[in-house]
């Protein structure tokens, strides 16, 4: 069986139940018929698996959009995959030049939490396809993983090539048709789906379609977000993209820019409560930039730290420079004599502050307080305690969609079924990260995706099936007569 066909998907009997149930009942008990059960299920097994002259059109080469593909190709269904760059995987490739963070091994209520408000809607898609699941799908291409340090989990050679290529040559094998440089515009005035190409604009037409075209981030890499507004006008509900998993920018000084941009702050305490009362506290580290903070630490921040900004205009961090420190071990410290020592100097040898972090210090000074204040604090010994264990950091704004790792917003879960089917067009769905939710970096974000395309796949399936056998009775006479026939026979011998 194919590592992604589940079980129920395999099972001739297990069609029957979308019989009327008063056959499918007296054909499973019938077991002195069971020939007949059987070529019954099979025929229902061959119709539902594999339903003649449909297709399905996926637009997006991403992680989402592969997914979709390898579920439906696997159960022989045709599938043509359009995209807009000239190869597959651009994002995936990026992603994986540090090393594939493939998913994050912990449990899954855990993981599940991670996707904040959204984790109700999110919960359903990771059961049925999770990270243990991320990893066995690994596997079935070929490529081994073990959980590294922050339980974060790395093909074994930590490169996403491979597994990327192994991928493609699977969905080569099952019969995929992949369409590169072909820009999706939307639907015309028929319904078909049209696209800009190199051989100019035309009109696909496809029993279904799933979307899978990514966020607004690193729109060199094929996700610019252009979607967003085909979709409003198609009356579809889009929550406006914003950046996560981004960087914030601070109103440096000339000085401090240009002597410090790109030194790290490592090992630091960040401290957030915003004005509706939510708190933040991690420690980690991050990087002082040109135009004000990077990396993971603000990173883990950035949502809470976005919707302050929305909401009130700037938003207010404190960062303890001297986490191992308790603030009367530097009281202590700070206020033995330090003679002739440059104050500099006496914060490098009795506290370790140097560097970065000093500077950081006065340039925090120079943001909120009057000169005559500052020099006052700078030479009073607790006062300068307690700016190393609360230094005051104001961001003004989070950097431009662009340069974001990931973003948020997109299509409401309110406006698609279980199956992300869009319920104002059916047939069409939805995966990836084009869906409403976010999510820290550390493997979440992939995983989500490569579920979320699992679901749309399998979601995809289920409705041709269904299309299938709704159709059952409109099927020539002589046929629904043997089958009927087939039918009593079993309920006379129960």
């Amino acid at each position: 069986m194919h590592p992604l066909l589940t079980d129920d998907m395999t099972s001739p009997s297990s069609w029957i139940c979308l019989l009327r149930p008063c056959t499918a009942m007296k054909l499973l008990l019938d077991g002195c018929c069971k020939t007949t059960c059987w070529i019954f299920a099979s025929w229902v097994n061959s119709v539902s698996q594999t339903p003649r002259g449909e297709s399905v059109a996926i637009v997006g080469g991403g992680p989402a959009g592969l997914m979709a593909a390898d579920v439906i190709s696997a159960a022989g269904i045709p599938v043509h995959l359009y995209e807009s760059k000239p190869s597959i995987g651009r994002k995936f490739l990026i992603a994986g030049k540090g090393g594939l963070n493939l998913t994050h091994n912990e449990s899954y209520e855990d993981f599940v939490r991670r996707f904040g408000s959204r984790c109700s809607e999110v919960a359903p898609l990771l059961e049925r396809f999770g990270p243990k699941e991320v990893r066995k799908w690994c596997r079935g291409l070929g490529v081994e993983t073990f959980v590294g340090g922050s339980n974060r989990v790395f093909p074994s050679d930590m490169k996403a090539f491979p597994l990327l290529r192994n991928w493609l040559q699977r969905l080569q094998s099952q019969g995929v048709e992949i369409h590169t440089r072909h820009r999706w515009l939307g639907w015309d005035s028929a319904g078909k789906m049209s696209f800009d190409s190199a051989e100019g604009r035309y009109c696909v037409s496809s029993t279904a379609t799933i979307l899978a075209l990514g966020g607004g981030s690193w729109s060199k890499l094929g996700s610019d977000g252009r979607w967003v507004e085909v979709l409003r006008q198609e009356g579809i509900g889009v929550q406006s993209l914003q950046p996560t998993n981004c960087g914030f920018d601070v109103l440096w000084s000339e000085y401090f820019r240009s002597r410090f941009a790109g030194q790290p702050l490592k090992s630091v305490i960040l401290r957030f409560t915003d004005s509706r009362g939510n708190v933040f506290e991690r420690r980690g580290s991050c990087v002082v930039t040109e135009y004000g903070l990077e990396g993971s630490l603000i990173y883990a921040a950035s949502p809470l730290l976005r919707e302050e900004i929305n909401a009130c205009g700037t938003a207010r961090i404190v960062l303890d420079l001297a986490p191992d420190r308790t603030l009367e071990n530097l009281q202590e410290r700070l206020c033995a004599q330090r003679g002739s020592r440059s104050l500099s100097n006496h914060l490098r040898s009795r506290v370790n502050i140097k560097g970065v972090e000093a500077a950081l210090l006065r340039e925090c000074q120079l943001s909120t307080n009057t000169p005559s204040h500052r020099a006052e604090e700078w030479n009073n010994a607790n006062a300068l305690a307690h700016l190393i264990k609360s230094c005051p950091v104001r961001l003004e704004s989070p950097r431009p969609l662009d340069e974001a790792i990931s973003t948020a917003g997109g299509v409401l879960f309110e406006d698609l079924d279980e199956r992300l089917m869009l319920k104002s067009r059916p047939g069409c769905f939805v995966a990836g990260e084009m869906l409403d939710w976010e999510a820290p970096t550390g493997g979440y974000l992939l995983t989500m995706c490569l579920s979320s395309g699992f679901a749309a796949g399998h979601g995809t399936m289920e409705w041709l099936n269904r299309r299938v056998m709704e159709g059952w009775w409109s099927r020539p006479w002589h046929f629904r007569l043997f089958m009927v026939t087939c039918s009593r026979n079993c309920i006379r011998r129960v």
